[in-house]
């Protein structure tokens, strides 16, 4: 599964290399034209579909290989939606996002004191930038993690993070730990449950 396919590219070349079924899904319309042309063009059948990531959760089954580029910060509920993407991972996840800030990642405690605030002023602890109007002209970028936050986020998610082939790209397992088992967990632990 190819989300946020654009104009097809990654959709079309897992085709090529033999994958049996490849859905692509993509918000825009334009884009999904061009997948379709594409598609057309090469003789390469894939599935293409107007979907947000916010839904990927109502496609039955999971697939052996999911990508996930250049999505993450143009999204509103980065996280949310990444919860979602891993419940279709069967297999592996090739994660890509814009990072900024920091590309140091330290070992942190797994708790901190409530007045304990020095933590948040090394640039290396893990962080989100908000971007409340555009940034480089496109105001579809909302949320851009230094390195830290993003691998964090993919801990979080159920992610193993199993190579960083560069600097803003990782391939991730799902890890043998239940997602809704740790969310049930974190919520019976805070009282909301």
């Amino acid at each position: 599964m190819d989300i946020g396919c654009n104009g097809g590219f990654y959709s079309l070349q897992m085709k090529r290399r033999g994958a049996s079924r490849v859905l692509g899904i993509d918000i825009c319309d334009r884009y999904l034209e061009q997948a379709r042309l594409a598609s057309r063009t090469l003789g390469l059948e894939i599935e293409l579909e107007k979907r947000s990531v916010y839904e990927v959760e109502e496609i039955a089954g999971q697939f052996d290989f999911v990508i996930f580029m250049g999505v993450l910060y143009h999204l509103r509920y980065p996280l949310y939606a990444l919860d979602k993407v891993v419940t279709k991972v069967g297999g592996k996840l090739l994660f890509q996002t814009m990072i900024r800030g920091s590309e140091e990642v330290k070992p942190w405690e797994s708790d901190y004191d409530f007045w304990r605030k020095d933590v948040f002023a090394d640039p290396s602890w893990p962080q989100m930038y908000f971007v409340e109007q555009s940034y480089s002209n496109d105001q579809t970028n909302w949320w851009i993690p230094n390195r830290a936050a993003a691998e964090g986020m993919l801990r979080s998610a159920g992610l193993e993070i199993n190579a960083h082939p560069e600097s803003e790209t990782w391939i991730c397992t799902p890890n043998a730990r239940s997602r809704e088992g740790r969310f049930v967990h974190h919520m019976e632990l805070d009282g909301t449950l």
